[in-house]
C-alpha cells in the first residue's frame, strides 16, 4: 500500500429529516443538545460508529479490513491472535519484556484492523496489545441553527402476555428532529498515519465511508439522514501548510429564503419560516488566496 505522506482537515455536513441523529441516554434519548444555544449535538463516536460499519460491509472477509470495535466482539480474543501469530504467550495485563515484540504485536493489530490503523486503540487489557494513537479524528458534529425536538406519544398494538389482553396498549414516547443540518471537522495526521500503516488506499475508503455511511444506517430513528458535502483541505507536507482552524474558517453557511441568502445567525433571518430542507442553506467555500501548498480535494462531489 502507499504510504500517506499529506496532511488533511476536512469539514464534513449531513442532515436529518424527521429523525434523531444520536439520542442522549442520560437524557431518556432525546437528540443531544448543547443546553446554552439549543444547538444539536452528535458525538464522534456516533459518527465513527456508522464509518465502522460501512468499512466492515464494504471489505466484508477482505484481510486487512477487520473491525476490531464490532458489536459483540470480545478484544481479548482479538489481542491473543496476534500473540498466536507471533508465537508468543500472554503475559496478565504485560507486553512482552522485548520492543520488537511488543512492537510486532501491536503491528499485527495496525495491519489486520482497519479501525485501529485509523481511529487508534487502548488495548491494554487482560491481554495486552499497546496503545495505538490514529491519524483520524472527528469533532463533535454541531447543527448549524439551533434545533426544536419533537417528543410525540406512540401506541402498539399487540401485548407481550395473554394475561395483559384486555388492557390499554402500551405508550411510548419517540423524540424527532423535524430537520437539521450538522457540521462535523476532521483531521487525517501523516505523521501518525505512516506509524500505524494508515495508507492512500485506506484514506480513499475512509473518503467513501464518509459519503456513504448513512446509506447502511437507516431506522426507524434514522430513516432520513445524508451526507451533504465533505470538503477536504489538503496540505502539501505531512506537518501540513496551514493552521486547521484558518481554512475551516473559509468554510461558510448561509441561510436561504425566497431566492435570498444570507449567514447563518444574521438578525434579517429571524422572521423566516424554519429550515426544514437542505435547500434551505447554502454551503460556500472560499477557494480565493489558498496558503501555499493547500489544495481544495471534495471527495463527494460538489455540495447539492
Amino acid at each position: 500500500m502507499t504510504e500517506l505522506a499529506n496532511r488533511y482537515d476536512f469539514v464534513l455536513f449531513f442532515d436529518v429529516e424527521n429523525g434523531n441523529p444520536n439520542g442522549d441516554p442520560d437524557a431518556g434519548n432525546l437528540p443531544r443538545m448543547d443546553p446554552e444555544t439549543n444547538q444539536g449535538l452528535v458525538s464522534d463516536v456516533s459518527l465513527k460508529r456508522k464509518l465502522r460499519n460501512w468499512v466492515a460491509e464494504a471489505r466484508e472477509g477482505e484481510s486487512g479490513f477487520e473491525i476490531y470495535m464490532a458489536e459483540k466482539a470480545v478484544l481479548n480474543r482479538q489481542h491473543a491472535r496476534a500473540y498466536e501469530a507471533a508465537g508468543l504467550k500472554p503475559q496478565s495485563k504485560k507486553l512482552p519484556k522485548e520492543e520488537a515484540q511488543a512492537r510486532q504485536i501491536t503491528e499485527w493489530m495496525c495491519k489486520n484492523f482497519y479501525d485501529i490503523r485509523t481511529f487508534g486503540a487502548v488495548m491494554t487489557t487482560e491481554v495486552n496489545a499497546g496503545q495505538v494513537r490514529g491519524p483520524v479524528q472527528l469533532s463533535f458534529a454541531r447543527s448549524a441553527e439551533p434545533i426544536l425536538p419533537l417528543e410525540m406519544s406512540i401506541t402498539r398494538s399487540s401485548v407481550t402476555n395473554e394475561k395483559d389482553i384486555d388492557k390499554e396498549r402500551t405508550m411510548g414516547r419517540k423524540h424527532i428532529v423535524p430537520y437539521g443540518l450538522y457540521r462535523a471537522h476532521g483531521f487525517v495526521n501523516a505523521k501518525l498515519a505512516q506509524r500505524t500503516g494508515f495508507s492512500e488506499e485506506d484514506l480513499a475508503l475512509l473518503w467513501q465511508a464518509l459519503c456513504n455511511m448513512f446509506e447502511l444506517d437507516r431506522s426507524a430513528a434514522r430513516g432520513m439522514m445524508a451526507t451533504r458535502c465533505l470538503i477536504a483541505f489538503r496540505h502539501e507536507s505531512a506537518l501540513g501548510n496551514a493552521h486547521a482552524h484558518a481554512l475551516f474558517d473559509r468554510v461558510k453557511v448561509l441561510r436561504c429564503h425566497d431566492g435570498q441568502c444570507l449567514p447563518v445567525g444574521d438578525k434579517r433571518t429571524h422572521n423566516w419560516p424554519p429550515a426544514r430542507a437542505f435547500s434551505d442553506y447554502r454551503i460556500e467555500v472560499d477557494r480565493e488566496g489558498l496558503p501555499e501548498g493547500i489544495s481544495i480535494v471534495e471527495p463527494c462531489g460538489p455540495c447539492a
